[in-house]
């Protein structure tokens, strides 16, 4: 996963910062995108990425630092009836598609992500309407999976989509950070449904939307210019940067 990890970074990382320092545009517009942003977004993208290229991890803390309430909003239990079918299963039934351009495509089952290397980190949740909360989260570094799969040479972007309707992307240098994560517990349980139950995103570099719940399937792609307005996901088509670091 290691070498995996470097070379994909090298290759792909390493031209969108050019890119963006070049180009003036945000990520993913680096000429991946139809619709350009403002220079100011782009400069910012550049600076962080160059900032964050030995790829530190963010701060993680105690057990004791735990938030007694931590917020849940927009979906919490999806009006589905495959998921509720699948939730009244104990999500026994659940299989997670991952495809796109991977040398191995398929399906893996909550107990498949169960049995594969965990992390558990505490971590500041940090949400673009004001709040932060800390919460404990165990799952299957993203990175890992993508290496169960195998990624292709000409992957750029992950696009993850969740059965709310909601999708995002991420450039290879978010996707293949160790705390990047495929998230199944939380706080010492199993995810609630509330936050995305069975499996949802956690992207600790970014804000709290980059971090989808209720994930649904995940797509290794070149480029993001062909879903939906062209503009990496559903938030930024609603006004929101693409890139939310902090």
């Amino acid at each position: 996963m290691h070498d995996l990890s470097r070379r994909r970074l090298l290759v792909g990382s390493g031209t969108l910062l050019g890119a963006g320092l070049l180009g003036g545009c945000e990520a993913p517009a680096l000429s991946r995108l139809a619709t350009p942003y403002d220079w100011s977004n782009g400069l910012t993208f550049a600076v962080q990425r160059w900032l964050q290229r030995h790829q530190p991890l963010v701060r993680e803390f105690g057990p004791e630092a735990i938030s007694s309430v931590f917020p849940t909003i927009n979906t919490t239990d999806p009006d589905n009836p495959d998921y509720r079918r699948s939730r009244a299963l104990g999500f026994s039934d659940w299989k997670l598609p991952v495809g796109g351009l991977v040398e191995r495509p398929g399906a893996v089952s909550l107990a498949d992500l169960r049995g594969m290397p965990a992390r558990t980190q505490i971590t500041l949740h940090a949400c673009e309407q004001g709040w932060s909360a800390i919460g404990q989260w165990t799952g299957v570094p993203l990175a890992h999976l993508l290496t169960h799969v195998g990624l292709k040479l000409e992957a750029r972007f992950i696009v993850i989509r969740s059965v709310d309707g909601w999708w995002d992307s991420y450039d290879l240098f978010d996707a293949l950070h160790p705390q990047t994560i495929l998230a199944y517990g939380m706080n010492g349980g199993a995810l609630p449904v509330a936050h995305g139950a069975p499996v949802r995103l956690r992207v600790e570099r970014q804000l709290g939307y980059k971090s989808l719940k209720y994930v649904s399937a995940i797509e290794a792609v070149e480029r993001v210019d062909g879903f939906g307005k062209g503009r990496g996901s559903m938030v930024a088509e609603l006004g929101f940067p693409w890139y939310a670091g902090i």
